[in-house]
């Protein structure tokens, strides 16, 4: 069994750049027939582009309809689109917390409703991914807003898996550090990468390519009755920090 999208019509928001491009040439290498859109046009060899702002309803509406007037129906959603700089929570404006909020998590509901309103009148229904991240399963320093709406986009993947079963299934990717063209804003310079890379039990970060290649597979039939998960894509994780530190060889918490 491959994993073999031929055809299928595929949305990837934000997913002309980082982890985004990866997703959509994983889709592209599958087969499928992909649509990316962002803000600001930007072009991807093989995929179809339309603007969009995913936080603007009017927008999303345009969005899908336009996509399933040009190539008839909609198969997967991936909801990819998201993001917010470092800044410490007590100097964080209330605006900028609700533009996170906005961003990564009532975003993706927004264009999930949307998708559903089209998949759930197929035959053959549909499959929406929403891309998480490890920072909301742990603490997320810098970019607390940020954490909390992917622990909420996690809930909401199970919430909308539940609701909108058996036509559509609903599974997110919890995804770790990826090494991307931004890599130095979050990790500084090449030693810096190579020193945090070290903090991997792979040893090393993800390509954008390898994410992709796990958004292909939740959406692809070999994930047929997987609804309502989240993928882990992050390398092993994180060791405990009192590993570096402790005095002792043996024992466990």
């Amino acid at each position: 069994m491959e994993l073999d999208l031929d055809g299928a019509v595929v949305l990837v928001t934000g997913g002309v750049r980082g982890v985004g491009l990866g997703i959509t040439r994983a889709f592209l290498s599958a087969g499928a027939v992909v649509v990316t859109c962002a803000r600001r046009r930007a072009e991807v060899v093989g995929a179809s582009f339309l603007e969009c702002d995913v936080r603007d309803p009017d927008q999303v509406s345009r969005l899908v309809s336009g996509i399933v007037q040009d190539f008839g129906r909609l198969d997967v959603l991936v909801n990819n689109a998201g993001g917010a700089p470092f800044t410490l929570a007590d100097g964080a404006s209330p605006r900028f917390h609700r533009k996170v909020v906005e961003l990564n998590l009532l975003a993706p509901l927004l264009v999930s409703q949307a998708a559903n309103a089209v998949m759930r009148s197929q035959p053959s229904g549909g499959s929406i991914v929403n891309v998480s991240s490890i920072s909301g399963r742990r603490p997320s320093p810098g970019t607390a807003a940020y954490g909390a709406a992917k622990a909420g986009l996690e809930n909401l993947t199970a919430s909308l898996a539940v609701e909108w079963a058996p036509h559509v299934r609903v599974n997110a990717l919890a995804v770790g550090m990826v090494r991307t063209e931004q890599s130095h804003l979050h990790y500084g310079s090449d030693a810096g990468i190579a020193a945090v890379e070290k903090t991997v039990p792979l040893g090393r970060l993800a390509t954008p390519e390898e994410v992709g290649a796990c958004a292909v597979f939740l959406a692809s039939p070999l994930a047929s009755y997987v609804s309502g998960a989240t993928l882990l894509v992050h390398g092993g994780g994180e060791a405990p920090a009192f590993l570096a530190v402790a005095d002792t060889d043996g024992g466990s918490s």
